[in-house]
C-alpha cells in the first residue's frame, strides 16, 4: 500500500536536507516540536494542513512545490506497483534504485511520460 503520509515525509526531509538545515532548526522556525516534525518526515504521523502550512513557511517553499514533488513521487509509486504485477522486462538500471525491482512492457514509449524530480531520476534514452 502506498501511504502518502509517507512519501509526504520523504519529500520534507529532503527539501531540508537541501537545505543543509538540522530538525532542530525547522522545528523551531515552524513552532513544531522536534519529535512531532520527526515523525512527520518518518510517515509516522498525519500532518494536517496548518502544520504543513508552517514547515513550508520555515523552508521558504511554497505548498504547491511540495504538493507536486509528492504528486510525482506518488505517481512513480503507482507506476511501480502496476508494473510490478506483470513483470517481464526490466526498467534500465538507472531508474531501478529508485523503483525497486519494476518492468513495463506493451506501451509505446511515445505514450509514457514519468514525472519525476530532477535530482531521483536519471533519463535514458532507449
Amino acid at each position: 500500500m502506498i501511504l502518502l503520509r509517507r512519501l509526504l515525509g520523504d519529500v520534507l526531509r529532503r527539501q531540508r536536507q537541501r537545505q543543509g538545515r538540522t530538525l532542530r532548526e525547522v522545528s523551531s522556525s515552524a513552532r513544531v516540536s522536534l519529535g512531532y516534525l520527526s515523525e512527520v518526515e518518518r510517515g509516522q504521523k498525519e500532518a494536517s494542513s496548518e502544520l504543513l502550512s508552517a514547515i513550508c513557511d520555515a523552508l521558504d517553499v511554497r505548498m504547491s512545490e511540495l504538493m507536486r514533488e509528492v504528486s510525482d513521487e506518488l505517481a512513480l509509486a503507482e507506476l511501480a506497483r502496476s508494473a510490478a504485477a506483470t513483470p517481464s522486462e526490466p526498467v534500465p538500471a538507472p531508474v531501478r534504485p529508485m523503483l525497486g525491482s519494476v518492468s513495463v512492457t506493451g506501451v509505446p514509449p511515445e505514450r509514457v511520460t514519468i514525472k519525476a524530480p530532477a535530482e531521483a531520476v536519471d533519463v535514458v534514452a532507449a
